[in-house]
C-alpha cells in the first residue's frame, strides 16, 4: 500500500488521517507525542521521505514549518496545505520551497464535527504540479464522496471572509452573548445552537488566524458592524 505523510495532528490532523487511511498507509509527525496505538508514528525525517506530504498544522505554526523543513525535502516530493485561508500559506510555499516541490493548495470545507457521508466540499489549486499529482489526489477525495470546487487562492480567500470567517464571527459572537434553551424554541433559535455548537468546537485559535490571516475578513467585518449599527438606527427611529 502507498505511504502519504501527514505533518501536525490536531483535531483537523486526526480527521485527516481517518481519511486518508482508507487508501494508504499513513505515517504521522506531531511535535508532540501521539500516544495513539492506531497512529504510525515516526520523526520529522522519516515523515519527509514520502511522495506526498500534508501539512496540518495551525496557520500561525505553518510559515515556521515550512522555512524549517524547507532545506530538508528531496526534490519530487508533493506538499498539500489544509489551511483555512489560502493567500498566506500558498505565499509561503512559493517563496521558502525549490521548484523541485510540486505545491497544492487545498481547503476541506469541513471538519470533524461537518464531515459527512455525502455533500462535503474542498477546495484545489494547483499551484505547481510537475510530478502530474494532482488530478490523483483530486480523484481520490472524490472517491471519498468530496467535491472538489477548482478555485485560486485569491478567490478562496475573498468568497471565505464572507462565508466562513462570518460564520465563525457570528458563532463567537452568539456564543459570547448567550442562548439558554427555552421551551419555546423556534426553529432559527435551534438554528443559532447548532450554529455556535459547530464553531465554538474548534479552537479560539483557529477562530483567530481565521480572522487574521484572511486579507479580506477585516472588510467583512467592518461591512458587518456598519449593517447591525443600520439597522439598530431603523429600529430606534
Amino acid at each position: 500500500m502507498k505511504k502519504v505523510s501527514i505533518i501536525g495532528f490536531g483535531r483537523f490532523g486526526a480527521m485527516l488521517h481517518n481519511l486518508l487511511s482508507k487508501g494508504f498507509e499513513v505515517e504521522v509527525y506531531d511535535k508532540n507525542p501521539i500516544n495513539n496505538l492506531e497512529v504510525n508514528e515516526v520523526s520529522l525525517d522519516q515523515v519527509l521521505k514520502n511522495e506526498t506530504i500534508f501539512v496540518s498544522v495551525p496557520i500561525r505554526d505553518f510559515k515556521d514549518l515550512i522555512i524549517n523543513i524547507s532545506n530538508k525535502i528531496n526534490p519530487g516530493k508533493t506538499i498539500i496545505d489544509v489551511c483555512s485561508v489560502k493567500v498566506f500559506p500558498k505565499k509561503v510555499m512559493v517563496e521558502n520551497l525549490s521548484r523541485k516541490t510540486d505545491i497544492i493548495a487545498t481547503h476541506p470545507l469541513f471538519g470533524p464535527d461537518s464531515l459527512r457521508d455525502s455533500g462535503s466540499v474542498m477546495t484545489m489549486e494547483a499551484v505547481r504540479n510537475s510530478y502530474e499529482r494532482y488530478d490523483f489526489w483530486k480523484n481520490y477525495f472524490e472517491s471519498q464522496n468530496i467535491t472538489i470546487e477548482e478555485i485560486s487562492a485569491e478567490e478562496h480567500d475573498m468568497m471565505a471572509a464572507r462565508s466562513q470567517g462570518l460564520t465563525h464571527f457570528v458563532g463567537r459572537v452568539i456564543d459570547d452573548f448567550g442562548t439558554n434553551q427555552t421551551k419555546i424554541d423556534t426553529e432559527g433559535y435551534k438554528a443559532l445552537h447548532k450554529l455556535v455548537n459547530q464553531t465554538c468546537n474548534d479552537t479560539w485559535e483557529l477562530f483567530e488566524d481565521i480572522q487574521n490571516y484572511n486579507p479580506y475578513t477585516e472588510k467583512m467585518i467592518s461591512e458587518l458592524n456598519g449593517s447591525f449599527k443600520k439597522i439598530s438606527e431603523i429600529i430606534e427611529k
